[in-house]
């Protein structure tokens, strides 16, 4: 109960409690894992293929390529869609490119289409050591609107370059790295606990896996994190071989748990 007498003690307390909380806040920054790409083996060409969906249920599957067109460039191309009854409901047709260094494991650019049963949305990242410049084109024919923006902050990742980022680390058990990854639209602080090692099945076979645990925070235009509206967290597998494959990831998201999982995946050489 607020008296006078209390008054300077109460006000002291405030003042320390949102002192405390805008530095809380403004230090996340400090947090994120500077280390450079690792040592680890760099992924060898392949195509793979995944099933998505909830309860047992495909919802979508999606099909992808990984190559090194060039001695210093990675490339992933994907393509996805919605089957069976969820199509019928939602359709959904999404193509994916994304190119990284092969020496920094940083984005060079990325290029998205969703093509839904009355939209198309055409999503282009082009990244540089200081941020992002997002172009984004949405509507049908001479509706189509497109709009421009930008993010700065050094040494972003977008998804696919923060999956090659995090294979390349040693990944030791309990170890934490934070990475900001501009997925899309919006910019969120990642943050990879290594829970430990299990085995795992999947489609593809039985593995020798690395779980991790994922949080994320949305990134505000005043670089203020805020809870990400959908998506609760994440528990990630990898194959804890030379490879590290993904070979499941479950996340708990606004309408509960989703999953996406490994069905095959073919080498387009041999291991050296």
């Amino acid at each position: 109960m607020f008296t006078p007498s209390k008054f300077p003690t109460q006000c002291f307390v405030a003042l320390l409690f949102a002192f405390c909380a805008s530095s809380l806040a403004a230090n996340w920054q400090a947090t994120v894992t500077k280390d450079p790409a690792g040592n680890f083996p760099e992924l060898r060409p392949l195509r793979a293929s995944y099933r998505f969906g909830w309860s047992g249920l495909t919802a979508a599957t999606a099909e992808v390529h990984f190559t090194k067109p060039s001695r210093d460039r990675f490339q992933l191309d994907g393509t996805g869609r919605t089957i069976g009854l969820v199509r019928a409901l939602w359709k959904l047709d999404v193509n994916h490119r994304a190119a990284a260094s092969a020496e920094t494991l940083h984005p060079i650019e990325t290029q998205q289409t969703e093509s839904y049963r009355s939209k198309k949305i055409v999503t282009h990242l082009n990244f540089t050591s200081s941020g992002v410049t997002q172009t984004r084109t949405e509507g049908q024919g001479g509706t189509a609107e497109t709009k421009t923006r930008q993010f700065s902050f050094p040494d972003l990742f977008d998804l696919h370059s923060a999956m090659l980022y995090l294979r390349s680390q040693p990944l030791r058990d309990r170890s934490v790295y934070r990475v900001v990854v501009y997925a899309a639209t919006n910019a969120y602080l990642a943050t990879i606990t290594v829970v430990g090692r299990e085995k795992i099945s999947v489609h593809a076979g039985t593995y020798n896996a690395i779980k991790l645990d994922l949080q994320l925070k949305r990134i505000n235009k005043h670089f203020e994190l805020e809870p990400h509206r959908k998506f609760r967290r994440a528990t990630i597998w990898v194959s804890d071989d030379a490879d590290r494959l993904l070979l499941r990831i479950e996340a708990q998201i606004f309408v509960g748990t989703v999953f996406a999982e490994l069905q095959s995946v073919h080498f387009d050489s041999p291991r050296s």
